[in-house]
């Protein structure tokens, strides 16, 4: 069975989870923004945090949107203002994931993460969502 992992990672987080899905036979695949988030913190919060709350898909680096080979698929996002991260909207309204068993994976210091698991209810009804709270969740993922 062919797994992958498609993730993005503003603060480091899905990057950990990255090398631990890695190391049990996931293929990675991370997602890069055109224009980056600012470096500024305060700022870089406030700017994601509007993009997540008006569903705002970023313009990716690069990305390969094909995942035809894969049985299993989990996707990895930071969770902005209780939603998923821009550049992870994007790469839900690019792949095609019929036919797949698919998971998501919520990296959220705080918070439930509700408004992001409606949008993945209604995009992928039938998957699993996993909300990691610290690094040592990572270690229960799978």
């Amino acid at each position: 069975m062919e797994k992958i992992f498609i993730y993005y990672s503003l603060t480091g987080t899905g990057d950990y989870v990255a090398d631990y899905l890695s190391k049990n036979g996931y293929d990675i695949r991370k997602v890069k923004t055109k224009e980056p988030l600012p470096k500024n913190k305060f700022l870089s919060i406030i700017v994601g945090g509007y993009k997540a709350m008006r569903s705002y898909k970023d313009k990716l680096d690069s990305f390969n949107y094909d995942i035809k080979k894969y049985d299993e698929v989990i996707i990895g996002s930071p969770v902005w203002n209780d939603r998923l991260s821009s550049p992870i909207n994007t790469v839900l309204d690019n792949i095609n994931l019929t036919d797949k068993k698919v998971s998501f994976i919520l990296y959220s210091g705080s918070g439930k993460c509700t408004k992001a698991k409606e949008q993945i209810n209604k995009k992928c009804p039938n998957s699993k969502i996993i909300d990691i709270k610290t690094l040592e969740d990572i270690k229960k993922l799978i």
